[in-house]
């Protein structure tokens, strides 16, 4: 990209699930940020205002942990070290980083010790967001520390003079909620102006599509969502409609009546180059007896591309002069484990095996990759998409299949350990719990987990109080490692004696799934809410008291960036009348709501 050589903060990428992120908040306060891996040299800093060091999922005594050219730190730069980097910061510099005792992910409550400079115009007490195992037990010479939280005394640290500071939270992450002004100040700090604008990236965008495309055209998959409806868009100003035809696939994972939806919706936006083609028998025969999450994932990945290759065939276009393009978002890449020291969390339907060896040979096209879904739908608004194209709540490539869970039947053995932890935090607020025989994907300290979840009840049937259990689904999450998942049970008013059962994808499964997510969106139309969450994935588990039975799980989520996430809170009236219609559904046994944040969860299930 062509920018100003006079001001620009470096991100040092160790891996972490928020790096990127990183960068897309300091974009936000307008100023321009490059992201670089932390072996290179820093030979040009022209320019260069700042250092900002990432998170990762390594340890800093790990011996395998990412290199590092230290002299970065002695160029005379401010730096801002942001979890890992916070610990890494204290190691290089003589202070001292111990695994600790507690596992600390999800809000904290931050106590400043000093009001001034990185921490100027915040409160004393400041609510951050955690994901590490490592602290900072002594900091380096000429370091004080500026904060703590109850887990973790040394949550903040700085030298203010040399204008080089650390912190264990995430401030870039929106359940940070100060934590832009932190970034903000730390901006000021390196004497940064703020002349970076999103109409810049459209611009840039669209130089980069026409010079990646050269004379090729584009074959665009649009499922209707808002990052495909984006990138259409955005690839359709760029080289214009006669150069790019969009496909949509109905792999059989879609919601109820969505595919004949996403057609209305997008001819009444202007578009009438797009294709439809019914693949669902395909996708179904693909996944017939699959039950581990990413072989599913991969499955209907490959899938995909599959169909979009019969179908350029069917319509007798030149394989060699048409590229692939995709609405790849950044987070798909860094959970699929897309850069240099990332984990895989999950591995997305848009960067399977297939996927990145088309992208090595330059057959792919991917117009948003270094964005989140709050910058998307920026860029929705500037080229003049509709509210109800660019407000839509997001909806995974795989469809339905990464929310209806599947089991061989055979439970796997729980901990008594685990059980009685769980039993412990639980009872001392009068919750009763147990452990569920299913497990689903997590994200703890930047890393993929597959664990159990846990179920809450009341049995006194006392009223909910939300607060209280996010502190406690934080807490079980925190101390008990074999679970990641904290929900509570809304239906029905005791836990039933759940079997796990033999369930895997079919018709009968998915068009029951279809109808509970159906009655989910209902209720949020009918009573005006859908705009206030940021998505409400609803999940079909195989867990039934009957032989037939299954256990339905409600997540309603709050998110700007989908890196982080919070659980929503739907309120008593709306939730009373969905547990109704969710309950009158012959195989449905249970009912859950999912009450917990990502992390230590993902935002799906799978």
């Amino acid at each position: 990209m062509n920018v100003p050589v006079q001001e620009r903060i470096v991100v040092l990428d160790f891996g972490g699930q928020y790096a990127h992120l990183i960068a897309n908040r300091v974009r936000r306060l307008r100023v321009f940020s490059e992201i670089m891996l932390p072996s290179e040299p820093p030979a040009n800093l022209e320019g260069v205002r700042g250092l900002i060091l990432s998170g990762g999922p390594s340890s800093v005594h790990s011996p395998d942990q990412p290199p590092f050219d230290n002299r970065w730190l002695h160029t005379g730069l401010p730096v801002l070290g942001l979890c890992y980097g916070h610990q890494l910061l204290a190691k290089e510099l003589g202070g001292e980083v111990r695994r600790g005792d507690r596992q600390e992910y999800g809000i904290a409550e931050l106590h400043i010790a000093d009001p001034d400079a990185i921490f100027e115009g915040l409160d004393p007490v400041e609510r951050v967001w955690m994901s590490h195992g490592d602290s900072v037990t002594r900091v380096p010479d000429g370091f004080v520390v500026l904060g703590g939280t109850a887990d973790c005394p040394i949550a903040a640290m700085g030298d203010v003079g040399r204008r080089m500071f650390g912190f264990q939270f995430h401030p870039e992450v929106t359940h940070s909620p100060h934590g832009q002004k932190m970034l903000d100040n730390f901006l000021t700090l390196c004497g940064c102006s703020r002349a970076w604008t999103m109409e810049q990236f459209i611009t840039q965008a669209e130089e980069r599509i026409r010079r990646q495309a050269g004379d090729r055209n584009v074959f665009m998959l649009v499922s209707g969502g808002v990052d495909s409806s984006v990138a259409f868009v955005l690839l359709s100003r760029a080289l214009g409609e006669h150069r790019v035809i969009g496909l949509h696939i109905d792999n059989g994972f879609m919601r109820l009546n969505e595919s004949e939806l996403v057609k209305e919706s997008l001819e009444r936006a202007g578009f009438h180059n797009l294709h439809v083609v019914d693949a669902s028998e395909k996708f179904l025969a693909a996944v017939k007896g699959v039950t581990d999450p990413q072989q599913k994932r991969q499955i209907v990945g490959d899938t995909f591309i599959s169909v979009q290759q019969e179908e350029l065939e069917r319509i007798g276009l030149d394989p060699d002069h048409w590229m692939l393009g995709q609405g790849t978002l950044y987070p798909d890449i860094i959970e699929s484990g897309g850069t240099r020291h990332a984990s895989v969390i999950k591995t997305h339907h848009n960067r399977v095996a297939i996927i990145r060896q088309m992208l090595e040979e330059g057959k792919i096209i991917e117009p948003l990759d270094q964005l989140y879904k709050d910058e998307v739908r920026q860029v929705g608004r500037q080229l003049g998409l509709p509210d109800a194209l660019v407000e839509r709540h997001p909806f995974p490539g795989p469809g339905l299949s990464v929310r209806c869970l599947c089991s061989d039947g055979v439970e796997e053995p729980i901990a008594a350990s685990a059980k009685e932890k769980v039993r412990a935090l639980a009872g001392s607020l009068g919750y009763e719990s147990e452990i569920l025989p299913v497990r689903s994907v997590g994200v703890q300290g930047d890393e993929r987990t597959y664990r159990h979840p846990v179920a809450l009840w009341r049995p006194d049937g006392g009223a909910v109080n939300w607060e209280e259990l996010e502190r406690l689904s934080t807490r079980i999450t925190n101390t008990v490692p074999e679970v990641n998942r904290v929900m509570l049970l809304v239906y029905p008013r005791w836990l039933p004696r759940l079997k796990l059962r033999a369930r895997f994808l079919d018709r009968p499964r998915l068009d029951l799934l279809r109808l509970a997510d159906h009655a989910a969106m209902s209720v949020l139309v009918e009573d005006g809410l859908a705009g206030d969450f940021f998505q409400f994935p609803t999940i079909l588990i195989p867990l039934g008291e009957r032989e037939e039975g299954e256990s339905v799980v409600l997540r309603p989520l709050e998110s700007t960036d989908v890196m982080t996430a919070s659980f929503a809170i739907l309120p008593e009236p709306s939730l009373r009348r969905l547990v109704s219609r969710l309950a009158a559904l012959s195989a449905v046994d249970a009912v859950f709501y999912d009450i917990t944040h990502k992390p230590p969860a993902t935002m799906e299930w799978e």
